[in-house]
Protein backbone atom coordinates (compact mmCIF):
# COMPACT_ATOMS: atom_id res chain seq x y z
CA UNK A 1 0.00 0.00 0.00
CA UNK A 2 1.26 3.46 -0.95
CA UNK A 3 2.87 5.19 2.23
CA UNK A 4 3.62 2.10 3.61
CA UNK A 5 7.55 3.43 4.90
CA UNK A 6 6.87 6.78 6.15
CA UNK A 7 3.62 5.57 7.73
CA UNK A 8 6.15 3.79 10.11
CA UNK A 9 8.10 7.09 11.44
CA UNK A 10 8.10 7.58 14.68
CA UNK A 11 9.44 10.74 15.96
CA UNK A 12 9.00 10.58 19.12
CA UNK A 13 8.49 7.12 21.49
CA UNK A 14 8.09 6.18 24.99
CA UNK A 15 10.46 3.19 26.40
CA UNK A 16 9.18 2.31 29.42
CA UNK A 17 12.08 4.68 31.29
CA UNK A 18 13.20 6.94 28.51
CA UNK A 19 12.04 9.05 25.36
CA UNK A 20 13.56 8.25 21.98
CA UNK A 21 13.88 11.05 20.00
CA UNK A 22 14.20 11.78 16.18
CA UNK A 23 16.60 14.31 15.88
CA UNK A 24 15.37 16.56 13.32
CA UNK A 25 18.17 18.83 13.38
CA UNK A 26 20.54 16.02 11.23
CA UNK A 27 17.90 15.10 8.89
CA UNK A 28 17.58 14.60 5.53
CA UNK A 29 21.31 12.92 5.78
CA UNK A 30 21.48 11.24 8.92
CA UNK A 31 18.92 9.47 10.53
CA UNK A 32 20.16 9.79 14.26
CA UNK A 33 18.21 8.80 17.57
CA UNK A 34 18.54 10.45 20.84
CA UNK A 35 17.30 8.83 24.28
CA UNK A 36 16.37 11.50 26.98
CA UNK A 37 16.21 10.60 30.36
CA UNK A 38 14.92 14.04 32.58
CA UNK A 39 12.91 17.08 31.65
CA UNK A 40 15.97 19.27 30.96
CA UNK A 41 17.19 16.87 28.29
CA UNK A 42 13.48 17.12 26.86
CA UNK A 43 13.52 21.22 27.40
CA UNK A 44 16.73 21.42 25.41
CA UNK A 45 15.64 18.92 22.89
CA UNK A 46 12.34 21.01 21.93
CA UNK A 47 14.23 24.84 22.54
CA UNK A 48 16.75 23.20 19.71
CA UNK A 49 14.22 22.11 17.22
CA UNK A 50 15.22 18.49 17.59
CA UNK A 51 11.77 17.68 18.40
CA UNK A 52 9.20 20.29 16.59
CA UNK A 53 5.52 20.53 15.54
CA UNK A 54 2.74 21.96 17.32
CA UNK A 55 1.31 18.59 18.22
CA UNK A 56 4.74 16.73 18.40
CA UNK A 57 6.17 19.64 21.16
CA UNK A 58 2.69 19.30 23.58
CA UNK A 59 3.59 15.23 23.45
CA UNK A 60 7.01 15.66 24.00
CA UNK A 61 6.83 17.92 27.00
CA UNK A 62 4.13 15.42 28.42
CA UNK A 63 6.21 12.70 28.48
CA UNK A 64 8.84 15.51 29.77
CA UNK A 65 7.00 16.01 32.90
CA UNK A 66 6.58 12.28 33.10
CA UNK A 67 10.79 11.84 33.61
CA UNK A 68 10.75 14.87 35.50
CA UNK A 69 8.76 13.46 38.31
CA UNK A 70 10.94 10.07 38.27
CA UNK A 71 13.73 12.40 38.90
CA UNK A 72 12.73 15.17 41.63
CA UNK A 73 14.49 14.20 44.51
CA UNK A 74 11.64 15.10 47.24
CA UNK A 75 9.60 12.82 50.20
CA UNK A 76 6.76 14.67 50.94
CA UNK A 77 3.76 15.49 48.73
CA UNK A 78 3.42 19.12 48.67
CA UNK A 79 7.41 19.53 47.76
CA UNK A 80 6.34 16.67 45.22
CA UNK A 81 3.75 18.87 43.45
CA UNK A 82 6.19 21.76 43.82
CA UNK A 83 8.75 20.49 42.01
CA UNK A 84 6.69 19.26 39.43
CA UNK A 85 5.12 22.49 38.79
CA UNK A 86 8.90 23.98 38.54
CA UNK A 87 8.98 21.12 35.77
CA UNK A 88 6.52 22.33 33.83
CA UNK A 89 7.23 26.02 33.97
CA UNK A 90 10.67 25.23 32.51
CA UNK A 91 9.30 23.09 29.64
CA UNK A 92 6.36 25.84 28.75
CA UNK A 93 9.36 28.41 28.43
CA UNK A 94 10.98 26.80 25.26
CA UNK A 95 8.74 28.03 23.12
CA UNK A 96 6.17 30.28 22.91
CA UNK A 97 3.92 30.41 20.19
CA UNK A 98 2.12 26.51 19.66
CA UNK A 99 -0.63 26.68 22.16
CA UNK A 100 -0.23 22.84 22.36
CA UNK A 101 2.25 22.79 24.61
CA UNK A 102 0.74 24.71 27.63
CA UNK A 103 -2.60 23.08 27.07
CA UNK A 104 -0.33 19.52 27.21
CA UNK A 105 1.31 20.29 30.83
CA UNK A 106 -2.23 21.75 32.04
CA UNK A 107 -3.43 18.33 31.53
CA UNK A 108 -0.77 17.05 33.54
CA UNK A 109 -1.02 19.69 36.22
CA UNK A 110 -5.00 17.97 36.34
CA UNK A 111 -3.28 14.68 36.60
CA UNK A 112 -1.21 15.09 39.30
CA UNK A 113 -3.66 17.59 41.28
CA UNK A 114 -5.69 15.22 43.04
CA UNK A 115 -3.12 12.47 44.00
CA UNK A 116 -2.90 10.92 47.02
CA UNK A 117 0.79 9.55 46.61
CA UNK A 118 3.94 9.57 44.30
CA UNK A 119 3.53 6.28 42.87
CA UNK A 120 -0.52 6.79 42.04
CA UNK A 121 0.53 10.42 40.79
CA UNK A 122 3.22 9.49 38.73
CA UNK A 123 1.01 6.58 37.03
CA UNK A 124 -1.71 9.17 36.32
CA UNK A 125 1.18 11.10 34.73
CA UNK A 126 2.43 8.42 32.18
CA UNK A 127 -1.65 7.41 31.55
CA UNK A 128 -2.15 10.86 30.18
CA UNK A 129 0.99 11.38 28.58
CA UNK A 130 0.16 8.19 26.64
CA UNK A 131 -3.41 9.41 26.08
CA UNK A 132 -2.26 12.20 24.68
CA UNK A 133 -0.15 10.63 22.11
CA UNK A 134 -3.05 8.08 21.04
CA UNK A 135 -5.61 11.26 21.23
CA UNK A 136 -3.07 13.44 18.54
CA UNK A 137 -2.61 10.07 16.44
CA UNK A 138 -6.56 9.61 16.10
CA UNK A 139 -6.74 13.03 15.14
CA UNK A 140 -4.57 12.90 12.64
CA UNK A 141 -6.14 10.22 10.81
CA UNK A 142 -9.21 11.69 10.98
CA UNK A 143 -8.04 14.83 9.31
CA UNK A 144 -6.11 13.17 7.05
CA UNK A 145 -9.49 11.83 5.63
CA UNK A 146 -11.65 14.75 5.92
CA UNK A 147 -8.86 17.00 4.37
CA UNK A 148 -8.06 14.54 1.87
CA UNK A 149 -12.28 15.13 0.47
CA UNK A 150 -11.00 18.70 -0.45
CA UNK A 151 -8.24 17.13 -2.71
CA UNK A 152 -9.24 15.99 -6.42
CA UNK A 153 -6.98 13.32 -8.40
CA UNK A 154 -3.91 15.40 -9.80
CA UNK A 155 -4.18 18.13 -7.91
CA UNK A 156 -0.92 20.38 -7.55
CA UNK A 157 -0.79 21.19 -3.73
CA UNK A 158 1.79 23.54 -2.63
CA UNK A 159 2.81 23.28 1.19
CA UNK A 160 4.84 24.99 3.53
CA UNK A 161 7.19 24.23 6.47
CA UNK A 162 6.54 20.78 7.86
CA UNK A 163 3.62 19.09 9.11
CA UNK A 164 3.84 15.47 8.78
CA UNK A 165 4.92 12.53 10.97
CA UNK A 166 8.05 15.21 12.28
CA UNK A 167 5.56 17.59 13.77
CA UNK A 168 2.65 15.19 15.47
CA UNK A 169 1.58 11.69 15.96
CA UNK A 170 0.35 9.30 13.22
CA UNK A 171 0.26 10.97 9.58
CA UNK A 172 0.80 14.45 9.96
CA UNK A 173 -1.99 17.42 9.83
CA UNK A 174 -1.29 19.32 6.07
CA UNK A 175 1.24 16.78 5.41
CA UNK A 176 -1.40 14.18 6.56
CA UNK A 177 -4.07 15.09 4.38
CA UNK A 178 -1.90 15.03 1.14
CA UNK A 179 -0.60 11.34 2.30
CA UNK A 180 -4.28 10.29 2.76
CA UNK A 181 -4.94 11.15 -0.29
CA UNK A 182 -2.07 9.72 -1.88
CA UNK A 183 -3.22 6.33 -0.13
CA UNK A 184 -6.71 6.35 -1.67
CA UNK A 185 -4.92 6.54 -5.06
CA UNK A 186 -5.01 10.04 -5.97
CA UNK A 187 -2.04 11.39 -8.34
CA UNK A 188 -1.23 14.09 -5.48
CA UNK A 189 1.73 16.36 -6.31
CA UNK A 190 3.00 18.66 -4.32
CA UNK A 191 5.24 22.05 -4.21
CA UNK A 192 7.28 22.01 -0.98
CA UNK A 193 8.05 25.61 -0.22
CA UNK A 194 11.96 25.17 0.91
CA UNK A 195 10.86 27.36 4.45
CA UNK A 196 13.70 29.87 5.36
CA UNK A 197 15.91 30.43 7.34
CA UNK A 198 15.72 26.80 8.61
CA UNK A 199 14.44 24.64 5.70
CA UNK A 200 12.00 22.27 7.17
CA UNK A 201 10.57 21.93 3.90
CA UNK A 202 13.77 21.15 2.13
CA UNK A 203 15.13 19.28 5.00
CA UNK A 204 11.74 17.71 6.65
CA UNK A 205 8.84 17.61 4.06
CA UNK A 206 10.91 16.62 0.80
CA UNK A 207 12.46 13.58 3.09
CA UNK A 208 9.22 12.83 4.28
CA UNK A 209 6.91 13.00 1.00
CA UNK A 210 10.34 10.94 -0.31
CA UNK A 211 9.85 7.93 2.23
CA UNK A 212 5.84 7.68 1.44
CA UNK A 213 6.49 7.93 -2.60
CA UNK A 214 4.55 11.33 -3.05
CA UNK A 215 5.88 12.62 -6.24
CA UNK A 216 7.10 16.68 -5.07
CA UNK A 217 9.06 19.69 -6.77
CA UNK A 218 11.24 21.72 -4.30
CA UNK A 219 10.97 25.41 -4.50
CA UNK A 220 12.58 28.66 -3.34
CA UNK A 221 9.51 30.53 -1.03
CA UNK A 222 9.68 33.37 -3.43
CA UNK A 223 8.82 30.96 -6.47
CA UNK A 224 4.76 30.20 -5.02
CA UNK A 225 3.61 33.58 -7.11
CA UNK A 226 4.84 32.53 -10.37
CA UNK A 227 3.19 29.00 -10.16
CA UNK A 228 -0.02 30.23 -9.01
CA UNK A 229 0.35 33.14 -11.51
CA UNK A 230 1.11 30.35 -14.15
CA UNK A 231 -2.64 28.24 -12.80
CA UNK A 232 -0.85 25.02 -11.73
CA UNK A 233 -1.36 24.96 -8.14
CA UNK A 234 -4.96 23.92 -6.86
CA UNK A 235 -4.36 25.12 -3.67
CA UNK A 236 -2.40 25.91 -0.78
CA UNK A 237 -2.35 23.58 2.57
CA UNK A 238 -0.51 24.13 5.77
CA UNK A 239 -0.39 23.46 9.35
CA UNK A 240 -0.93 26.12 12.20
CA UNK A 241 0.30 26.45 15.83
CA UNK A 242 -2.03 28.50 17.07
CA UNK A 243 -5.39 29.48 16.42
CA UNK A 244 -7.64 32.34 18.01
CA UNK A 245 -11.32 32.41 18.20
CA UNK A 246 -12.07 34.26 15.10
CA UNK A 247 -9.89 31.69 13.13
CA UNK A 248 -6.95 34.08 12.75
CA UNK A 249 -3.83 31.44 12.69
CA UNK A 250 -0.26 31.73 13.35
CA UNK A 251 1.78 29.74 11.37
CA UNK A 252 5.65 29.03 10.03
CA UNK A 253 6.51 32.61 8.93
CA UNK A 254 5.57 32.88 5.20
CA UNK A 255 2.29 31.76 5.51
CA UNK A 256 0.50 35.08 5.53
CA UNK A 257 2.50 35.91 2.35
CA UNK A 258 0.99 32.66 0.88
CA UNK A 259 -2.36 32.99 1.70
CA UNK A 260 -2.41 36.76 0.18
CA UNK A 261 -1.15 35.00 -3.08
CA UNK A 262 -3.59 32.24 -3.01
CA UNK A 263 -6.45 35.09 -2.39
CA UNK A 264 -5.50 36.72 -4.96
CA UNK A 265 -4.88 33.90 -7.87
CA UNK A 266 -8.77 32.53 -6.42
CA UNK A 267 -6.82 29.56 -5.16
CA UNK A 268 -8.57 28.02 -1.85
CA UNK A 269 -6.06 28.02 1.35
CA UNK A 270 -6.41 25.51 3.80
CA UNK A 271 -5.34 25.06 7.31
CA UNK A 272 -5.16 21.68 9.04
CA UNK A 273 -4.40 21.28 13.05
CA UNK A 274 -6.54 19.71 15.51
CA UNK A 275 -8.71 21.13 17.97
CA UNK A 276 -5.52 21.48 20.70
CA UNK A 277 -4.26 23.95 18.78
CA UNK A 278 -7.38 26.11 18.64
CA UNK A 279 -6.77 28.70 21.51
CA UNK A 280 -10.46 30.53 22.65
CA UNK A 281 -9.20 32.72 24.96
CA UNK A 282 -7.54 34.74 22.19
CA UNK A 283 -10.30 37.13 20.50
CA UNK A 284 -8.09 37.42 17.44
CA UNK A 285 -4.72 36.58 16.48
CA UNK A 286 -3.10 40.09 17.45
CA UNK A 287 -2.80 38.49 21.02
CA UNK A 288 -0.85 35.25 19.51
CA UNK A 289 2.79 35.56 21.30
CA UNK A 290 4.96 35.52 18.04
CA UNK A 291 8.74 33.58 18.88
CA UNK A 292 11.85 35.37 17.80
CA UNK A 293 14.80 33.68 17.19
CA UNK A 294 18.17 33.75 17.03
CA UNK A 295 19.68 36.02 14.09
CA UNK A 296 22.53 34.09 13.21
CA UNK A 297 19.74 31.30 11.64
CA UNK A 298 18.92 34.18 9.12
CA UNK A 299 22.77 35.46 8.33
CA UNK A 300 24.38 32.04 8.93
CA UNK A 301 23.88 28.83 6.45
CA UNK A 302 25.28 24.94 7.91
CA UNK A 303 27.25 27.61 10.14
CA UNK A 304 28.75 29.64 7.28
CA UNK A 305 27.75 33.60 7.19
CA UNK A 306 26.17 34.53 4.22
CA UNK A 307 25.66 38.23 5.13
CA UNK A 308 28.36 41.05 5.66
CA UNK A 309 29.91 40.51 9.26
CA UNK A 310 27.55 42.94 11.66
CA UNK A 311 24.42 43.30 9.39
CA UNK A 312 21.48 43.08 11.71
CA UNK A 313 19.11 40.54 10.97
CA UNK A 314 15.32 40.14 12.03
CA UNK A 315 13.91 36.15 12.89
CA UNK A 316 10.15 36.14 13.44
CA UNK A 317 9.62 32.47 13.96
CA UNK A 318 5.77 33.02 12.94
CA UNK A 319 3.55 35.22 11.45
CA UNK A 320 -0.08 35.22 11.74
CA UNK A 321 -2.93 35.28 8.77
CA UNK A 322 -5.96 36.65 8.94
CA UNK A 323 -9.13 34.50 8.79
CA UNK A 324 -10.55 35.81 5.98
CA UNK A 325 -7.53 34.88 3.95
CA UNK A 326 -8.17 30.79 5.08
CA UNK A 327 -10.76 29.19 2.82
CA UNK A 328 -11.35 26.16 5.42
CA UNK A 329 -9.96 25.31 8.87
CA UNK A 330 -9.59 20.90 8.85
CA UNK A 331 -9.56 20.06 12.31
CA UNK A 332 -10.66 15.97 13.22
CA UNK A 333 -14.51 17.37 13.67
CA UNK A 334 -14.39 17.76 10.08
CA UNK A 335 -14.29 21.07 7.77
CA UNK A 336 -14.95 24.23 9.57
CA UNK A 337 -15.30 26.97 7.18
CA UNK A 338 -16.81 30.91 8.37
CA UNK A 339 -18.17 31.95 10.09
CA UNK A 340 -15.01 30.64 12.33
CA UNK A 341 -15.94 31.80 15.90
CA UNK A 342 -19.28 29.58 15.69
CA UNK A 343 -17.74 26.74 14.70
CA UNK A 344 -14.69 26.83 16.61
CA UNK A 345 -16.43 26.97 19.60
CA UNK A 346 -18.79 24.00 18.62
CA UNK A 347 -15.61 22.09 17.92
CA UNK A 348 -14.12 22.89 20.93
CA UNK A 349 -17.24 21.84 23.05
CA UNK A 350 -16.70 17.93 21.01
CA UNK A 351 -19.10 18.26 18.13
CA UNK A 352 -18.62 17.77 14.90
CA UNK A 353 -18.73 19.86 12.28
Amino acid sequence: MPGEVGLSIRAVQWLGDRLRILDQAHLPHRLVYRELRDAEGVAQAIRGLQVRGAPLIGIAAAYGVVLGARGLPVSSLPEFRKGLEEVALALEKTRPTAVNLPRALNRMRRAWANGTGRREIEARLLEEALSLEREEEEAAEKMGHHGAELLADGDLVLTHCNSGSLATAGVGTALGVIKVAHRQGKHIQVLVSETRPLLQGARLTAWELKQEGIPFTLITDSMAGYFMKKGEVKAVITGADRIAANGDSANKIGTYTLAVLAMEHGIPFYLVAPTSTIDLSLASGEGIPIEERDPREVTHFAGASIAPRGSRAANPAFDVTPHHYISAIITEKGVLREPYEERLKKAMAGQDA
